[in-house]
């Protein structure tokens, strides 16, 4: 007895505080989130403190904030003055400044939202935290392998491009800087709202499991005469989980629509940006592989300039869509379950509550959206339509001024 009681008090402190992070090793929401959360501090975005389970404002980390807002903003002014208005443009062509003035202006309005949405997104945290303590601690170490993995090797991979902020020209060195900046911030945004999206589909998954074990006991529990009494001591305890699932998954709902609201301008700002880098990245490398130079080696902050923007954007965009197109799947194969359960049972009262239950899915569109976009394989197949078509049209123009240049250099040559 004894030695059960020293085993609960001494070594249960001390094993959380040294196991509460491990690298694909997590346990909790906490130690699931700790790699997402200390880059967020970082780059500026988190400004928030974790007293034991509960998040609350920090004061210091939100003035650090503020002060980052305040020079991102000032410096944002100075670039896309010198990008659109100075004598000395930072940009030669038309599609170059096109491309620089959307990353800029995107970025700058991903980065001012983030900073408005601090307390919303706080809520969603805690509320996230709260629906997926229910989750097994096999369920965290499955979903940290993924999670661990991309928010560490992504974070990496861009800190990996620094050196190439290195300039001669101060202002070239600091516009590098202010674009890595916003490449930091977007991706850690973007990561953030990954993460949420794979604990909300373990949360589904969890309900459906449940809804599982519940089949297979209304399925061995059907009345007979020898077991009536058992039965009728059973259906209770069965409209009592039923009831209770049924009051989860319209928690976890509620949080979808939460998660929804708080990162919507920012994931329809990223769809945009991505579409519009990948566009042009292409374009441009087109223009580079038919021997024409197309950017200044001063002005790059990636090693591969082309190829490895493509890549990261158009990565990142599939890891995005992969999870919320599978969370939307794991949502509502709840509701195949609940018939599955229906059509199983002959009892009136579990009836009665499944049905009621298959009602509110229907009224509960889990889907993970953007002001009315839908991030779904839909939106994917969207995107690679739209480059496949704006891409083309750069290139006609491309193609038809070359042509006049071709017929117009003639005729100079006479009059000259």
């Amino acid at each position: 007895m004894f030695r059960s009681l020293s085993t609960k008090k001494l070594p249960r402190s001390k094993s959380r505080a040294l196991q509460r992070w491990r690298l694909f090793h997590a346990t909790d929401f906490q130690s699931l989130m700790f790699p997402c959360f200390t880059f967020c501090r970082l780059v500026g975005i988190f400004p928030y403190k974790i007293n034991t389970s509960t998040f609350v404002s920090s004061r210091e980390r939100y003035i650090l904030s503020t002060i980052v807002l305040i020079v991102f903003c000032g410096y944002g002014l100075v670039v896309f003055y010198q990008t659109d208005f100075s004598d000395r443009l930072m940009y030669d062509t038309v599609p170059s400044a096109l491309q620089g003035n959307c990353y800029f202006i995107l970025g700058g309005i991903i980065t001012i939202v983030t900073y408005i949405m601090n307390g919303p997104r706080m809520r969603l945290l805690q509320t996230l935290q709260e629906i997926s303590s229910r989750l097994p601690p096999e369920s965290y170490h499955k979903l940290s392998w993924l999670i661990h993995a991309k928010d560490i090797c992504g974070f990496f991979f861009l800190v990996a491009q620094v050196p190439n902020v290195y300039s001669p020209d101060v202002f070239q060195a600091l516009v590098k800087v202010y674009t890595l900046y916003i490449t930091l911030l977007v991706f850690q945004i973007d990561m953030l709202y990954m993460n949420c999206v794979c604990v909300l589909k373990a949360c589904f998954k969890r309900l459906n499991d449940n809804l599982a074990n519940l089949r297979e006991l209304v399925v061995n529990d059907e009345p007979h005469l020898l077991r009536r009494v058992y039965h009728e001591q059973r259906n209770p305890f069965l409209l009592m989980e039923l009831k209770a699932l049924k009051k989860r998954h319209l928690f976890v709902s509620d949080t979808v629509q939460m998660l929804n609201s708080t990162f919507s301008l920012q994931l329809l700002a990223t769809v945009v940006m991505t579409f519009a880098e990948i566009t042009f990245s292409l374009y441009f490398y087109i223009l580079q592989w038919q021997g024409n130079v197309i950017i200044d080696p001063e002005k790059r902050i990636w090693y591969s300039y082309f190829t490895m923007s493509i890549g990261y954007f158009f990565v990142k965009m599939v890891l995005m869509v992969w999870a919320c197109e599978t969370g939307k799947d794991q949502a509502s194969e709840i509701g195949t379950t609940v018939h599955e359960v229906i059509i199983n049972t002959s009892d009136k009262q579990i009836k009665d509550e499944l049905q009621l239950f298959s009602l509110q899915i229907l009224h509960r569109e889990n889907t993970f959206s953007a002001k009315g976009l839908t991030v779904d394989a839909s939106l994917l197949t969207a995107i690679v339509g739209s480059i496949t078509t704006y891409l083309l049209i750069l290139i006609q123009f491309l193609v038809t001024s070359s042509t006049n240049c071709d017929k117009e250099a003639p005729s100079n040559v006479t009059e000259f």
